[in-house]
């Protein structure tokens, strides 16, 4: 279909149910390309993203055609005869591709071919698998690196690298987690040496509420000025944060203190820190909305604005060489919701939760049928073990465990008593039967004996500090909940720790009564590609219903499709 603006776009006529004429439409009137009126041919045009779409009005009826030749604006030929050849346009979509939605630089400084990435869900749920399937869907894949060894973590790079055996610029279509840890630093100083070493180029750095020293190091590493003076940085970052003052601090230049202290302790040259100050922390900045683990339950439909503000305020300020971006997450698992995304202004758009669903997680057969069957009230929020001490808290699932419950009560005991030994007796017994199964004093030992290996400093406060200790106690069970659910420990199903947002529930709502119901037909590049495909849809759909076309929602309907039908489509 060809389009061309009259002379008059500003006439337009009221025509039909309502809806204004926006042009004449000419072209076949008999055949498979006349007008259809019909549901199935309107569903199956607005489907057909190759293809532009119109709607014209026949007999007082829209109809959709996808050939022809448009003409906007009000044309009057002064011919009746000419005028009965044409008919009047109700609303027109161009052609849409799901790989134009968002920032095309984006795609193009990550090796990708959407806007799109899967977050780092922490302890291996986005696995390895989950990476290499998110990259050769053409999408971006975070490995949930937190909350694991630094062995593990190198094997995972092991792994990714190889099967992905990549040479782009910034290595590839692969990013690593970079959690903060404010009570085990040494660690997140470990894992950043471990990335520097084995040439991870990208992470996704969650759950900071200020920058590190490591995460500077990590920036900063290898900065050079290329031959036409660009400043250069091999090491991204994508940042999440939900407060202002959190991503404010991402979108400017390090520290300069931190920055000093890199140069004194050899990390960096002078040269350097000079050029430091003309980068920032990280370009890409998600707006991580109401999700499923860390989150401060924000509303993506104030957060993203926000955060879009902020962008463009720093860029003024810095007028850096690079664009920063801002994407968005946190309530994305449905066409619209990825859309409405979009729509706003995210460069890229993140998914969790229904990651998590998909059988290339490292969750377990269990979770995944419990996430299955998640409605959007299912969820809660509970102490975080990270952040245990400082009383942060996480979303989690609460249908079908008793997690957040429990963990709840460890908090409480945690701020009400100062040592383990001062929880009353009859609330120690508690504890012992039905939340550690164990007496605390053996968990204790287990607790000494894990830290004393990853983190003897811990250890070490915990002697000359009992509230201390009765906290990384208290952390033993909410560290393992998670990995009971990993393994389906069938013994702990109770006591499971499942992050999980409300946008499983949206989901599963869009997915009722669809093959994408079950468990084990959900895939990390079905489900992202059902959601692109989709979210091209539902644009077409939102620019018409903006010109005035109204459809029923028997032809909006956007329903999943299987991997071969979405394959031909996104190729």
């Amino acid at each position: 279909m060809q389009a061309k603006v009259s002379e008059r776009p500003d006439a337009v006529r009221a025509t039909g149910r309502g809806a204004a004429s926006i042009g004449r439409w000419a072209g076949p009137v008999d055949g498979p390309d006349a007008p259809r009126a019909e549901p199935a041919g309107i569903a199956a045009a607005l489907g057909d993203l190759s293809r532009p779409v119109g709607f014209v009005e026949v007999e007082g009826r829209p109809a959709v055609v996808t050939c022809g030749t448009v003409t906007l604006g009000d044309v009057p030929s002064g011919n009746d005869a000419a005028d009965a050849d044409t008919l009047p346009v109700l609303g027109y979509a161009p052609a849409l591709h799901p790989s134009q939605l968002g920032d095309r630089s984006f795609c193009d400084d990550y090796g990708t071919r959407f806007a799109y990435m899967t977050g780092a869900m922490a302890n291996g749920i986005a696995s390895v698998e989950t990476v290499i399937a998110a990259a050769r869907a053409g999408c971006l894949g975070a490995y949930g690196a937190a909350g694991q060894s630094v062995d593990v973590i190198s094997a995972a790079i092991d792994r990714i690298q190889t099967a992905l055996d990549t040479q782009s610029a910034h290595g590839g279509p692969y990013a690593f987690n970079l959690i903060h840890s404010p009570n085990e630093p040494a660690h997140e100083q470990a894992v950043v040496d471990l990335y520097i070493a084995r040439g991870v180029h990208l992470v996704e750095a969650s759950a900071y509420l200020g920058l590190t020293p490591a995460v500077v190091r990590y920036r900063l590493h290898g900065i050079y000025v290329d031959d036409e003076g660009n400043v250069v940085t091999p090491n991204r970052v994508i940042a999440k944060a939900s407060r202002i003052e959190v991503a404010t601090r991402w979108f400017s230049p390090p520290p300069q203190k931190m920055v000093d202290d890199l140069v004194a302790a050899g990390h960096i040259t002078p040269e350097q820190a000079e050029l430091s100050q003309r980068i920032p922390m990280a370009q890409d900045l998600t707006a991580e909305a109401d999700s499923g683990g860390h989150t401060d339950n924000r509303p993506a439909i104030t957060l993203i604005p926000t955060m879009l503000a902020l962008r463009d305020r720093m860029q003024r300020e810095h007028r850096y060489g690079v664009p920063l971006r801002v994407g968005a997450a946190g309530g994305i698992a449905t066409p619209s919701s990825a859309a409405a995304a979009f729509a706003m202004g995210a460069s890229y758009i993140v998914t969790g939760t229904v990651n998590q669903a998909c059988v290339e997680s490292g969750s377990s057969d269990g979770v995944r049928q419990m996430l299955a069957e998640t409605e959007q009230a299912d969820v809660t929020m509970a102490p975080a073990a990270d952040m245990f001490e400082m009383g942060v808290k996480l979303q989690v699932l609460k249908r079908g465990t008793m997690f957040a419950m429990r963990a709840g009560k460890l908090f409480e005991l945690y701020r009400a008593h100062d040592s383990l030994d001062a929880i009353p007796a009859t609330e120690r017994a508690s504890l012992e039967k039905t939340v550690f199964r164990a007496p605390l004093d053996e968990i204790w030992r287990l607790t000494a004996e894990y830290f004393g290996k990853y983190d003897p400093a811990q250890v070490a406060k915990a002697d000359s500090d009992p509230k201390h200790k009765m906290a990384l106690t208290f952390r033993w069970y909410l560290g393992l909940s998670s990995r009971w659910a990993n393994a389906g420990d069938p013994d702990r199903r109770i006591d499971y720790q499942v992050w999980c947002g409300p946008a499983m529930g949206a989901f599963n709502e869009w997915t009722a009564d669809t093959f994408l119901a079950k468990p084990e037909h959900r895939t990390i590049g079905t489900v992202a590609w059902n959601l692109l495909h989709g979210a091209a849809v539902q644009t077409r759909i939102n620019a018409l219903r903006s010109q005035g076309v109204r459809l029923d929602g028997d032809v909006t309907r956007i329903e999943p499709k299987n991997a071969d039908d979405l394959q031909r489509v996104m190729d």
